[in-house]
């Protein structure tokens, strides 16, 4: 990767300011705490959930484990054992540091039906320019954007300042990533912009993707061996039902 960014912090008060300038309605949905995987704990999270963001840590062991699993998917997607990614929007990563901001754009770009991202707005006109574009080719968009082009550099960086710990630097090495988990079609997908692309968790629903989702994060926790350093957020209703 050839640019490097300051990364963002964990932090959902942060995310949710930093969608609000992407043109997300922040009074509708915004980002909120998953404090645990038990289902009393999931409970507390306000529905309807759209997305689910997990930063978690990055080892040998689980960059071993993604690239024996991108092999396994590539090779089930060729037997027609995976459903095409069918209106996902998925973008490769082409920025270091970046992750955290892909994981947001692909919980808001996935879920703009519910979202309704302003007109003229980042979002809007992001989704707008890399309409067809591959997924290298919009994440190089987000990297290089053409001059008068969405540019989300600056609302990143102001992104990255705040929080409640000091950011690091942007040359400092950081082994913590961000992903998103999405419902679309009836499917489960973790959006990673490292990834071959797109991978596949099974069914899910509108209703049931936080726990689904849950339960995917529960084998990555089950494979870090007893790391601590995890977070999930919720996209979520503000406030939520009662």
């Amino acid at each position: 990767m050839g640019k490097k960014w300051v990364p963002l912090e964990s932090n959902p008060e942060v995310l949710t300011q930093f969608a609000s300038k992407l043109g997300i309605d922040t009074s509708k949905y915004s980002f909120t705490d998953i404090y645990g995987l038990d289902p009393d704990l999931l409970a507390m999270v306000p529905k309807p959930v759209l997305a689910v963001i997990m930063c978690f840590p990055i080892t040998e062991k689980s960059e071993a484990t993604q690239k024996k699993e991108d092999e396994e998917q590539a090779a089930i997607a060729a037997g027609g054992g995976i459903p095409p990614a069918t209106g996902v929007l998925y973008m490769k990563q082409t920025i270091g540091n970046a992750c955290g901001t892909i994981a947001v754009l692909h919980s808001l770009c996935n879920n703009t039906a519910a979202l309704a991202p302003e007109a003229g707005s980042f979002v809007d006109e992001f989704l707008k320019a890399t309409e067809g574009m591959t997924w290298e080719a919009r994440g190089k968009y987000l990297e290089e954007p053409p001059e008068g082009g969405p540019n989300i550099e600056a609302a990143h960086q102001a992104a990255a300042a705040v929080g409640d710990t000091a950011p690091p630097s942007e040359d400092e090495e950081v082994a913590l990533h961000f992903v998103a988990f999405v419902h679309q079609g009836g499917h489960l997908w973790q959006l990673d912009g490292r990834r071959a692309g797109p991978v596949y968790h099974g069914s899910t629903s509108a209703d049931t993707l936080l726990e689904d989702a849950a339960g995917v994060v529960a084998q990555f926790v089950a494979r870090a061996e007893g790391s601590v350093n995890f977070n999930l957020i919720a996209l979520a209703a503000a406030g939520g039902d009662d």
